[in-house]
């Protein structure tokens, strides 16, 4: 499995998003993630399955030391003191001792960011998290958490796949060294009936929804594509394959022709 790196953070090209599953199915498709070569799964507090998702991390046989398990903590915990308590809620329902990766889920003006990165920065140096970081953070509030934080950020988790531009975040993750990770990268499932995209896919004898995870990671992009199909897990993992630069090009300009999601 392809790592993209930066600042000697290391995270899975490809993983698994888990939101909208619930249940026995969450469990399910994470367990034959894993078996099929997945790990990275990305969960978080609000998508209400932590604990599912380690019981198929588990049922897995894989060992946790292989696998890279992020978790977000969700705005209305950004008080240093719930921050803390609900990271370790978290562990407690994954039934792990640390996470590789917390994110703050989302900003938020309710909280002062010093306050709350000044708590993801003490789940760190309490041995609760691998690594911390941001999602959803567009370029100037990466800038500003970088400044904030006493310890280093990894990433920032962030809605990109063709359709959105989103090269201003893009360039601040490059130059603060934080690694950008994509969800909703295929936009759910849009990218299916894209035209550009099935030209490009049919010359590679690839998907389009391939097409796109493979535009994500040459860009050293990680992505976590969510599917509930124990059928796509493969597909969206078979992106070894090269797009030339007239592929990523004519890819990038998509988001030229109007919003998407």
């Amino acid at each position: 499995m392809k790592l993209i790196e930066a600042n000697g953070f290391r995270i899975p090209a490809i993983g698994l998003g888990t939101w909208e599953l619930r249940g026995r199915t969450c469990a399910r498709i994470v367990e034959q993630a894993l078996r099929l070569g997945y790990r990275h799964i990305d969960t978080a507090q609000m998508y209400e399955n932590e604990r599912e998702v380690g019981e198929g991390l588990r049922a897995s046989g894989v060992p946790r030391a292989e696998i890279f398990v992020t978790t977000k903590v969700w705005p209305t915990h950004f008080a240093p003191h719930d921050l803390i308590r609900s990271a370790k809620e978290s562990l407690v329902k994954l039934r792990m001792s640390e996470v590789d990766l917390l994110l703050l889920h989302w900003p938020s003006d309710r909280v002062p960011l010093v306050e709350t990165l000044g708590a993801l920065a003490q789940v760190k140096q309490a041995g609760l998290a691998r690594h911390i970081g941001v999602s959803n953070f567009d370029a100037a509030l990466v800038a500003e958490a970088v400044s904030l934080c006493a310890e280093p950020l990894s990433c920032d988790q962030i809605h990109l796949n063709p359709y959105l531009d989103q090269s201003a975040t893009l360039a601040a993750c490059r130059k603060f060294g934080l690694v950008p990770v994509a969800y909703t990268p295929i936009a759910k499932g849009r990218v299916a009936d894209d035209a550009e995209l099935l030209r490009i896919a049919q010359r590679h004898r690839r998907t389009a929804a391939q097409v796109c995870l493979r535009w994500l990671v040459q860009q050293d992009i990680s992505a976590i594509p969510r599917t509930s199909k124990i059928e796509r897990l493969q597909e969206n993992l078979d992106i070894d394959f090269q797009l030339n630069d007239a592929d990523m090009a004519a890819i990038s300009a998509i988001a030229g022709r109007g919003a998407g999601g």
